[in-house]
């Protein structure tokens, strides 16, 4: 299966070796800035669950999780512009301190939505941890992340739990979709 997955990939960008060196530095920061706290790790699903699972291990400090599923996409490449909460916390998070886990930033919009929602219920801060952050020419993303893990290219990324049409979350590494994959 990984050979047939392999064979849609353009290029690698991010090996694993490297994704695990992103992620301890992201969790070394995190507990740096988190001693003597309890954060809450807000993991946005689906594409953040791989990510989340490996920063919680490299993470020293006690913690906690809880998950959130938000659609802005449907089943295309591009965002619709429209947020559903899909699966909202069960954790209350009024006087916590809260850090998002999510995959990949490009446009922001999302993400921002989601920081908003979640200010709103009263927590005590709110901060986000970016696996990767996609460079588009002439474009800032509508947040900055407090913990940035990667820039990557403009272009449709897969593996470690970026997927496209649910398939390629399993790559170990971080590389590029051949275009005739998403647009044949």
């Amino acid at each position: 299966m990984a050979d047939e997955l392999a064979a849609d990939i353009k290029s690698v960008i991010l090996t694993e070796g490297q994704i695990r060196g992103i992620v301890q530095r992201m969790g070394a920061e995190i507990s740096r800035d988190y001693e003597g706290r309890n954060p809450l790790i807000v993991a946005v699903l689906r594409g953040a669950f791989v990510f989340t699972a490996d920063l919680l291990r490299s993470i020293t400090i006690p913690c906690e999780v809880d998950f959130m599923a938000v659609s802005s996409y449907g089943d295309g490449v591009k965002s619709s512009g429209v947020v559903r909460i899909i699966k909202d916390l069960s954790t209350k998070v009024e006087g916590r301190d809260l850090i998002i886990a999510e995959d990949i930033l490009d446009s922001g919009l999302t993400l921002s939505y989601l920081v908003e929602l979640l200010k709103g219920r009263g927590p005590k801060s709110v901060s986000v941890a970016a696996f990767s952050i996609k460079d588009i020419p002439n474009h800032a993303p509508a947040i900055n992340p407090e913990y940035v893990g990667a820039h990557v290219p403009n272009e449709f990324i897969v593996g470690y739990g970026l997927d496209y049409a649910e398939k390629y979350r399993n790559l170990p590494y971080v590389g590029v979709l051949k275009p005739e994959v998403y647009q044949g």
